[in-house]
């Protein structure tokens, strides 16, 4: 594994990382409605999740998963009902005093939701793909393999650890869980829209 080569997933990892999608809505979702800590949590199981896929990209097995359509299409019918299941429980979020949740998620529920929206997400094994057949070859050893892997997760999990940090600064973030009902329901529309958009994906 050379620098040059290194650099290059690194660029790439990171370009997938900060793209907007049902991750970050999750992530965003515990981290303004549970806070720091509840973030972290969802941000360090998505990072697993997207560490999952890498090893299985270079172990062979995502090949497998993008090859059967049957399974992929699973795991794309997996993912848009995950995401339907979390959008309508934010729709049906209720509101204690004042505008909070009446019912705040808890670590397990943000460990949960951060890895499973990485898990039922077939176009990361897609994605991974893509990225490490440019530079894996049959030479490539098995540490060079695995310090890909260790990287794409690395990066992922740092990515979202900032935006949580960001996002929870304690300035702010009083004034945006006393909104937290709304912004549950707000993001149930947009995990709404990203389901429908992923059973749009699966027709086409």
């Amino acid at each position: 594994m050379n620098l040059a080569t290194w650099l290059t997933v690194v660029f790439i990892v990171l370009l997938g990382a900060m793209a907007p999608g049902p991750s970050l809505a999750v992530v965003l979702r515990h981290t303004l409605t549970g806070g720091r800590k509840n973030g972290c949590i969802a941000a360090f199981a998505h990072g697993m999740g997207i560490g999952f896929y890498a090893l299985l990209c270079i172990a062979g097995l995502a090949f497998l998963i993008t090859n059967s359509p049957r399974l992929f299409t699973a795991f794309q019918w997996g993912g848009a009902v995950f995401l339907a299941w979390l959008g309508v429980r934010g729709l049906m979020a209720k509101a204690s005093a004042g505008e909070q949740l009446s019912v705040v998620p808890t670590t397990t529920h943000a460990g949960r939701d951060g890895f499973l929206i990485a898990f039922l997400n077939p176009n990361i094994a897609v994605w991974f793909i893509a990225v490490f057949s440019q530079v894996i070859g049959p030479d490539t050893t098995l540490p060079a393999r695995l310090g890909y892997a260790g990287t794409t997760w690395f990066i992922d999990t740092s990515w979202y650890l900032l935006v949580v940090w960001l996002l929870s600064n304690p300035r702010w973030m009083d004034g945006l869980r006393a909104k937290s009902v709304w912004l549950e329901r707000v993001f149930g529309v947009i995990l709404l829209a990203l389901a429908a958009r992923l059973v749009v994906e699966t027709f086409r």
